[in-house]
């Protein structure tokens, strides 16, 4: 793939679909016909994906990739846009000197999927894979970072990787928790959470409550926004996040990238703010982007002198009616696997991996095939030096 604007490779297009033309765009250089399309794609997409929402990647690229290796990869149908998803070359995978592609990513984007209209998800992966085919230095396998597979998106994948005998191996393999319900909150809370669980965490309202005015607040006009946004920094960074260095806050990127895509969300009506106020004063904050028909939850903050009372678990509880309210299916939590306050809440599970796909060329399969043996032989090492009898990585349609 070239670096540049605009560098057009010409797909043969399947059975199932018109006219397809896979293009690689220089993010710097887009117009605002091409936004535009953007914009309807991401909305109409099989798989809804607030970080690959122009308003989200637009300034992520912007601000976190500093060697400006990012490209725009899009798929146009009959003069459509049907996919997008950014795309970058990779020199080294972890610690290993293994040049490859990937879809572009930061710290602070959650989910990988690619934004494909429905149907043409196959058409998707076979521009995708035929470009990269036939680019040398493409490296050797396609690696998607935090791609969900439990949907159209991958399905797609592994049907055209199964036509193509191509392998198509699932490196590490999470699930984390998600919010699906069609019931009220309320009905939901006492369905998931035990009773004996649900009295203590009423006896820490009650305790709260004992301090002062205790109030749940959402939204915020755009007078307000900015300061909502600066208390939110604040508090995030007042608490362990700030002390590791982590908090948004604490790089110049990733606060640029915060402001940026929370005030064009808040101007799409796609931003949902939350929080619990004692006496005025925030003791935690919730912010949500919305992608109809669901949500994904970006950041959660809570005042640590107020840890005891648990204020982040309280406002997740008043919060459990975001479905209904917004007529939503479901909510992505963002969270990591096992997560000890998010996995109690929310029983339904999202399941995320990181997949290696094999490029075809000369020599790419075999050694693609060494590759993952040398991969899974460090797997095994790790399983062993940690006392695990599995590895955590599993493989599925591993065809090498």
């Amino acid at each position: 793939m070239d670096q540049g604007l605009v560098m057009a490779a010409s797909t043969p297009a399947p059975a199932d679909a018109g006219a397809v033309r896979l293009t690689m765009l220089d993010p710097a250089a887009l117009d605002a016909a091409f936004l535009r399309s953007w914009r309807l794609l991401a909305d109409a997409a099989s798989e809804p994906n607030v970080f690959h929402a122009p308003e989200f990647l637009v300034p992520a690229i912007a601000h976190c990739d500093a060697l400006r290796r990012a490209q725009i990869a899009a798929l146009h149908v009959d003069g459509q846009l049907c996919g997008l998803m950014p795309i970058a070359r990779e020199k080294h995978y972890g610690r290993w000197p293994v040049p490859h592609s990937q879809n572009w990513r930061h710290p602070n984007c959650f989910l990988g999927t690619p934004l494909v209209r429905p149907g043409h998800e196959s058409a998707f992966w076979q521009a995708i894979l035929a470009d990269l085919d036939r680019d040398p230095g493409a490296g050797l396998f396609l690696h998607l970072y935090g791609i969900a597979t439990d949907g159209p998106v991958f399905a797609a994948l592994e049907r055209v990787c199964a036509r193509q005998k191509r392998a198509c191996a699932i490196a590490l393999a999470e699930e984390r928790a998600m919010l699906a319900t069609t019931l009220d909150g309320q009905t939901y809370y006492e369905q998931v959470v035990r009773k004996k669980k649900r009295k203590e965490l009423a006896r820490l309202r009650n305790r709260l409550t004992e301090l002062g005015t205790v109030e749940t607040v959402q939204g915020c006009d755009t007078e307000g926004l900015n300061a909502w946004l600066d208390e939110f920094l604040a508090l995030e960074q007042s608490g362990w996040k700030g002390r590791n260095g982590s908090a948004l806050a604490d790089m110049a990127e990733t606060l640029a990238l915060f402001r940026e895509a929370a005030r064009a969300a808040h101007q799409a009506g796609r931003l949902h703010l939350i929080a619990m106020r004692l006496d005025g004063q925030a003791i935690a904050m919730l912010v949500n982007f919305l992608s109809p028909p669901g949500g994904f939850s970006f950041k959660t903050a809570f005042a640590e002198d107020y840890a005891r009372f648990s204020p982040g678990v309280l406002l997740q509880i008043d919060n459990l009616d975001i479905l209904k309210d917004y007529g939503l299916a479901w909510m992505d939590s963002c969270a990591a696997e096992g997560h000890p306050m998010i996995d109690s809440l929310w029983a339904e599970r999202r399941h995320v991996a990181r997949v290696s796909v094999a490029l075809k060329g000369y020599g790419r399969p075999a050694l693609f095939g060494l590759f993952r043996q040398g991969e899974r032989f460090m797997d095994r090492r790790r399983a062993a030096a940690a006392g695990d009898p599995k590895p955590s990585h599993s493989v599925e349609n591993d065809d090498d």
